[in-house]
């Protein structure tokens, strides 16, 4: 059964139609008309709800192709980066669809096969979005075979079974490529009732991965293996000073260079396209490039402009009476976080052909509908003209959500005639990447009488979200705050009658946009800090701090739980051994909760890692083990920027530009343990990619803080 069938009764399928980007439209006419206390009701409800499927092509008959072998090729509208996504959705597909894991194949969606996400891939969504209609796309399926068998047969469906993606009755059997080979056109079947879930065989099981065979065998199934025939390559200048734009450029000497087929000069950039990639990159470097550099950014005056006080101001939590500063009973604390590089394995790049009116792009990308629209306006062709080959990313991180260069590359296809093919150095990724945004936190609490009594979280960052390739900027203006950077910034304990958080926005003069976890891991660090510090001045112990100040409602529940695993499967202990000790650290993010115990040494001025406890609720784990996985990879992600990774601004320039001088966690850097606890407090699928990164920086912070006695409010933390 092609990908490209049409339905005969599409009004059936409308289901996977509501809901979505209709919510957020919905939320911003509610926000302007109502203001804040609306905004703060529904920001708080975001921290919490998975949104549903929002995209094009809901047939089940575009998602799930059978081949001739009876084989399942699953088109997916999610992209796969590493996370294990792909496995995690043939699980569900296995169980529903009643066929074999073994049978079942799955690569990212063509966009033109009609199939796009409007939520594209990030913001941990990816298995938690799809489960619902996944399974009912497969549940359909299974429904098409039976009653095209059944017509076959002349008996009723209901009295068939499936297995295997066969069907069988009396004797008698049909594979499911038997039936999709001798039908035509397709009646699609309203949504069967789904099965439960404690009936599956694979979902909640330790499946190993798909994708595993070909990228040990080094497959070319990456962005940078894309070939197309008689490609050419190219490279591109960019501007290299934080804030600068292209003033004039002299091609002469470098048009002359060998292999250069021509030099592409557009609004704001350069493209040299040759016959090889080494030609290119020799060909640039002869290009003499004026620019215009209105203001030379320094590291300090980046910290001037973004700080408490300064910007937008939105208030995105209120309850209670607002703490005074000048009050002697009340602590207040300052904490930071730099700017971060995503810093992904694979450059990015992209591979264009323009021919006929049509556009074929293949590269690594998060957003394949975003980035279809972008090359669709940019030559001037209509959406449907313009397919997008969404490859693996090696590594995404947020990075993969912003692809302009995909444009560039369409660009200079339609320049020469020919495919081109355009890769990023790895100076160019670092200088030209979308950066985590830097932070600055103002954090302020009272204790009476071995109690928190209040507690205000202050925040600076730019942007996240908003200014991004998913979101308009306008939304800013309607929301009055940006959602990325909110991630983790809200306080989590309820059961405080006197909190608040505060954000203040501004615009970087550089790129900004999400990296893995948003505002999570600065705004946890931060909070989770200062509570460590209220808990000692207290003279209590930090988890039954934390404890004392949650709420009754089934969140707070979800948190205590985590809370309470990760300090007893950790043997949880206040004290220093000498230069061993343990921290603490919670956090709640998409509706996730996670708690993290860090055990730590310290010789000299390194700070070794030794073993990390971790429990986590990412609800139903459709597959248990690459949850654990994707724990171990945010924790080992969110040591290496707690202690390690930082860019910054010399002179104009933004630094590190290559990996060595960026310091980043290596192997060595790495704990010894990592002990993942599961724990359910929902029965659905919930995020999983990023909330485990939330508690880390503060758990590091935390045992520092009782082997040396220095609360360190600066990440990356380093000793000195």
């Amino acid at each position: 059964m092609s990908g490209n069938d049409k339905p005969k009764n599409k009004s059936r399928r409308k289901f996977l139609l509501k809901g979505g980007m209709g919510t957020i439209g919905l939320l911003a006419i509610g926000t302007y008309l109502f203001r804040n206390p609306l905004r703060r009701s529904v920001y708080e409800l975001s921290e919490t709800m998975v949104p549903p499927y929002n995209g094009k092509g809901t047939e089940a008959n575009l998602w799930l192709q059978i081949t001739k072998d009876n084989k399942i090729l699953l088109h997916s509208p999610k992209v796969e980066m590493g996370q294990g996504t792909f496995t995690g959705l043939a699980q569900i597909v296995a169980d529903e669809l009643d066929v074999s894991i073994d049978q079942i194949s799955v690569k990212a969606a063509d966009t033109a096969t009609g199939i796009i996400d409007g939520m594209s891939t990030g913001g941990s969504l990816s298995i938690a979005s799809l489960w619902k209609p996944l399974r009912e796309m497969s549940a359909t399926m299974r429904e098409m075979m039976k009653i095209e068998a059944a017509k076959k047969w002349n008996v009723e469906s209901a009295s068939l079974s499936t297995s295997n993606g066969i069907v069988s009755a009396n004797g008698k059997s049909l594979k499911y490529s038997e039936i999709a080979e001798a039908v035509s056109e397709w009646n699609l079947p309203d949504v069967p009732e789904l099965r439960e879930v404690s009936s599956y065989k694979s979902v909640g099981k330790g499946v190993k991965r798909i994708d595993l065979r070909e990228k040990v065998m080094g497959e070319p199934v990456f962005g940078l293996d894309a070939q197309m025939p008689n490609m050419l390559y190219a490279s591109v200048i960019r501007p290299e000073h934080v804030g600068s734009s292209l003033k004039s450029a002299d091609i002469d000497e470098a048009s002359k260079m060998s292999g250069v087929v021509k030099i592409v000069q557009k609004d704001g950039w350069i493209g040299v396209i040759a016959n090889s990639f080494a030609e290119a990159l020799a060909a640039k470097k002869k290009v003499r490039v004026e620019w215009d550099i209105p203001k030379t950014w320094t590291e300090q005056s980046l910290r001037d402009y973004l700080k408490i006080g300064e910007g937008n101001k939105m208030i995105c939590q209120k309850e209670g009476s607002e703490l005074d500063p000048d009050d002697e009973g009340v602590i207040s604390m300052e904490f930071s976080s730099p700017i971060g590089a995503h810093a992904q394995i694979e450059p990015n790049g992209a591979l264009a052909h323009v021919a006929d009116g049509k556009v074929t792009v293949k590269l690594s990308t998060q957003v394949p509908g975003v980035t279809q629209k972008q090359v669709a306006e940019a030559m001037g062709v209509g959406v449907e003209d313009v397919n997008i080959i969404s490859t693996y990313l090696g590594g995404g991180f947020g990075r993969r959500l912003n692809t302009s260069h995909a444009v560039q590359a369409a660009q200079m296809s339609k320049e020469v005639d020919r495919p081109v093919k355009y890769v990023f150095t790895r100076k160019e990724e670092f200088q030209n990447d979308t950066f985590r945004p830097p932070t600055h936190h103002i954090v302020r609490g009272k204790v009476t009488e071995g109690k928190l009594t209040g507690l205000e979280h202050h925040y600076a960052s730019g942007d996240v979200a908003f200014n991004s390739a998913i979101f308009p900027n306008v939304m800013l203006d309607v929301l009055g705050t940006d959602v990325g950077a909110m991630r983790g910034g809200n306080i989590m304990y309820k059961g405080l009658t006197n909190y608040r958080s505060v954000q203040w926005h501004k615009t970087l003069p550089f790129a900004t946009s999400f990296w893995r976890s948003l505002g999570l891991l600065a705004n946890t660090f931060a909070i989770e800090s200062f509570i460590d510090e209220m808990a000692l001045k207290a003279g209590q112990n930090a988890v039954d701090f934390r404890l004392q100040m949650l709420g009754d409602d089934e969140i707070q529940k979800r948190i205590r739980k985590v809370i309470e695993v990760a300090a007893e499967k950790s043997n949880y202990s206040e004290k220093a051994n000498g230069n061993k000790a343990m921290g603490f650290a919670v956090s709640i993010d998409a509706g996730s909760p996670c708690a993290q115990v860090v055990e730590l040494t310290i010789n000299g001025k390194d700070v070794r890692v030794e073993k990390v406890t971790c429990a986590f609720d990412c609800g139903l784990a459709v597959n248990p083990d690459q949850v654990k996985a994707q724990c171990e990879g945010s924790i080992i992600m969110g040591i290496s920027a707690s202690l390690y990774e930082k860019m910054t601004i010399k002179e104009g320039r933004l630094y590190p530009i290559n990996y060595g001088a960026y310091d980043m966690a290596l192997m060595r850097n790495s704990p010894k343990d990592i002990d993942v606890h599961l724990v359910q407090g929902a029965d659905i699928p919930l995020p999983v990619g990023e909330p485990p990164l939330g508690p880390i920086g503060a758990a590091i912070g935390n045992a520092v803080k009782r082997i040396t006695g220095k609360r360190y409010t600066d990440l990356p933390m380093q000793l000195g």
